[in-house]
């Protein structure tokens, strides 16, 4: 599936973190009789539908013929947590895809959307992100001048402050001491704008 996954409505939200919550405590996933009890939603074709939703916004799998028959994708193994997909760029296409999932805690994530990607080869050191960092991103935030960014530029991802220039716009710092400005006519896309960041342990570190 490609990615990035579409934004959550709010009862979309509520129901998806119920399914975290119930995995992280039973192991199992629930019915949709015990969602709708659960979540106050009194049709069953309700809840089908919600869940339907989140199948094809690729935050759920549906299997059809069973009693409980959901399940998450990437998982979240702890309460309060959610999984967030690791993006990269699929060498054929050049379009993001998902090459893993990482477990975070909700208020970490902060969107229902939001998703990682690597800050490699360059980081972006005057804004605390170094290479190999894993960015939070938020693809449905608006990105305003001066914001951090994640960008698609060819077959490359830069992790860049932005600036708007007309119809166009300049990455700076994303790729050494020059700034690069890029038009319509450049292959390019803004991912979604750079909310934080989750710093890998070092080789060889101690606790």
């Amino acid at each position: 599936m490609t990615a990035p996954r579409q934004p959550l409505t709010p009862v979309e939200q509520r129901l998806y973190e119920f399914l975290l919550d119930f995995l992280a405590e039973h192991t199992f996933q629930p019915s949709v009789r015990e969602i709708g009890r659960a979540l106050r939603i009194p049709s069953t074709k309700s809840v089908t539908d919600i869940l339907d939703a989140l199948a094809l916004k690729g935050y759920v799998r549906r299997h059809p013929g069973r009693s409980r028959g959901v399940s998450l994708v990437g998982f979240a193994g702890a309460m309060g947590t959610v999984p967030l997909p690791l993006l990269a760029l699929d060498p054929l296409t050049g379009s993001f895809v998902a090459e893993d999932y990482v477990t975070v805690d909700r208020r970490v994530a902060g969107a229902s959307d939001a998703c990682l990607v690597r800050a490699l080869p360059f980081g972006l050191p005057a804004h605390g992100i170094n290479a190999n960092d894993l960015v939070i991103v938020h693809p449905s935030a608006r990105a305003n001048d001066g914001d951090v960014v994640v960008a698609r530029v060819a077959r490359a991802i830069l992790v860049s402050a932005m600036i708007r220039r007309g119809a166009g716009l300049v990455l700076t710092g994303a790729a050494g001491p020059g700034d690069l400005h890029l038009s319509r006519e450049d292959d390019f896309e803004i991912l979604g704008v750079a909310v934080g960041v989750i710093r890998p342990p070092r080789r060889g570190a101690t606790a």
